[in-house]
């Protein structure tokens, strides 16, 4: 019989209380134990179960008076044997989130930082009630506790509690910090990811290496932000991104795991729907579900599935640097759109300063943020390694969909103007086509400070048409037709529905003029057929087009 669904409920212990479904991820404590490394980052994607993972931890170590081996008697780590029972309820916890650090400016966030910190010391009020605590000590400690602490003082919060914590129990700290990456990536939108990175940097040094207080320290976050040097010099960290095989079933569900969820709730026959929408993701080689995803699908009475994850907070990093990047990149994100998928090389570091500059940190983002799978492609053992990359499941395509369906409508200038675009495609109306372009090319290019190449311009239309046409119709750019590869066909998917067909062409200052463009274009549709394919495929009628780009011109003729 199915438990109560906890939607948003991240606490490990309310949820156990509750007797709500839980997925057992209770080996995630034995592979920390394992470890020999002192400090782990676990980045993975938002909404996989991170910080119910790290109050799970919590659950575990924390010393307490309380007994609560009662939420973890029949779960896998309290049948792993004695050797990690002997862990349970022994070292004092410190745990600390940043998921909601998220502020316009610096200063804010330091507020915000101070604010977290006080919380935390009055959690652990007793290290100083206790009186063991030093003069300097205590007046740093009540600093944090009444918001007036200095920058330096915040900086060395988490080393000064875990030595009270450690001299106040006679036990090493356990360090749990959910989501430390999400002040950095607030302070990279609002132009003070120095600031961040180094306030950061201080604080995470103080606290983590070649501390002698600490036991164990995980930290999750959605990316792996090294290079920045934010870890600069913890020779006591080790990293476990998605594309390594540690911790793969950790987070996410895997297909056992839904499958018996689904038993449970009496809607097994469902499996291959939320197969196609909600799987796909690739974990250190492993397949595993999106757990919000599918969670709320269970718990929704609707029999058909929604986009769940990719509603859940805004895509802003993840969309911004998508369309930065449409022009240049056009060809992968055409092929990820078609399902084809792209072959890269993937850094494990995602670069913050390297995403406004250069597309190919924009397929580490997409991986690790969980809009794109990685799946490894076998090397020789001296070669790096790459990866085949696509799009996980039909939930994560509509971010792709929605985004360069939303940035067409901005170009044009709203949705009844690419209303306007689509029926002059299918309707042969070259003159309202023309119109249409024309705005949108001035719109693309007043969006850049240095001006795009008219290639670029028309390339990132190419990807906009894609989204806005799409599902209705199959748009495709340099297929064979005819007797060669016209730059874009728009196919029904449906026969005996219009379908289009258009040749771009770009005017050359002292070597081709708008009006030669325009006629090398025409000649080229007549002379080569390019209408054959779609006219096979059952589209009926088929419009072709001949459109020619000089600067912020353009021209468009029917053929």
């Amino acid at each position: 019989m199915m438990r109560p669904i906890p939607i948003g409920i991240d606490d490990f212990r309310l949820l156990r209380e509750q007797g709500m479904e839980y997925v057992d991820k209770t080996h995630l404590v034995r592979d920390v134990l394992d470890k020999g490394a002192q400090v782990l980052l676990l980045p993975r994607p938002r909404r996989f179960g991170k910080t119910l993972n790290l109050s799970t931890l919590r659950c575990f170590f924390e010393k307490r008076d309380e007994d609560v081996s009662s939420l973890f008697a029949d779960l896998s780590i309290w049948q792993a044997g004695e050797a990690y029972r002997a862990h349970f309820q022994r070292y004092p916890v410190v745990f600390l989130t940043f998921k909601d650090v998220r502020f316009a400016t610096f200063e804010r966030c330091l507020d915000g930082i101070r604010m977290k910190l006080a919380a935390l010391f009055e959690e652990h009020r007793a290290v100083l009630d206790a009186a063991t605590a030093s003069e300097a000590e205590g007046r740093r400690y009540r600093e944090i506790l009444d918001g007036t602490a200095s920058y330096a003082t915040c900086a060395d919060a988490l080393l000064d509690l875990a030595r009270l914590l450690h001299r106040h129990h006679g036990e090493r700290v356990v360090i749990l910090l959910d989501e430390y990456d999400a002040p950095i990536h607030a302070g990279h939108a609002n132009g003070y990811v120095k600031e961040v990175l180094e306030f950061f940097r201080a604080f995470l040094a103080a606290g983590l290496k070649g501390n002698p207080h600490l036991f164990k320290a995980v930290l999750t976050g959605i990316l792996r932000i090294a290079k920045e040097s934010i870890f600069s010099g913890l020779n006591n960290l080790a990293v476990y991104t998605l594309l390594r095989p540690d911790f793969a079933t950790s987070f996410g569900f895997t297909e056992p795991e839904v499958e018996a969820l689904l038993d449970r709730a009496g809607r097994r026959d469902r499996l291959a729907t939320v197969r196609s929408w909600y799987n796909g993701y690739v974990f250190g080689g492993t397949v595993v579900y999106n757990p919000w995803s599918l969670l709320n699908y269970i718990d929704s009475p609707e029999p058909e599935p929604r986009p769940y994850w990719v509603s859940t907070s805004a895509n802003d990093l993840v969309r911004e640097v998508l369309v930065r990047h449409a022009s240049q990149a056009q060809k992968d994100i055409e092929a990820l759109l078609e399902g084809s998928g792209v072959e890269r090389r993937l850094d494990e570091n995602v670069v913050l300063s390297d995403l406004g500059s250069r597309a190919d940190a924009l397929f580490g983002l997409l991986t690790f943020s969980g809009y794109l799978k990685a799946e490894k492609r076998s090397l020789g053992l001296d070669e790096e390694p790459h990866y085949r990359l696509s799009i996980p499941n039909r939930e994560v395509r509509q971010v792709y969909t929605s985004t360069f369906r939303e940035w067409m409508s901005e170009r044009l200038g709203g949705e009844s103007d690419v209303d306007r675009l689509k029926q002059a495609l299918l309707s042969g109306n070259a003159e309202s086509l023309e119109e249409e372009l024309q705005r949108f090319t001035q719109n693309v290019l007043s969006y850049h400070d240095t001006a795009l190449r008219p290639e670029q311009v028309y390339h990132a239309f190419v990807i906009g048409l894609l989204a806005t046409l799409e599902p209705e119709h199959e748009v495709r750019s340099n297929r064979e037709s005819g007797r060669g590869r016209p730059d874009v066909t728009i196919r029904p998917r449906q026969a005996g529905k219009p379908g289009a067909v258009l040749e771009l062409k770009v005017a050359k200052p002292a070597k081709k003029t708008l009006d030669q463009a325009l006629a090398e274009g025409v000649s080229q549709i007549r002379d080569r057929d390019y209408a054959a394919e779609l006219v096979a495929s059952g589209a009926s009628p088929v419009h072709a087009f001949a459109v020619a780009f000089d600067g912020k011109t353009v021209r468009a003729q029917a053929v």
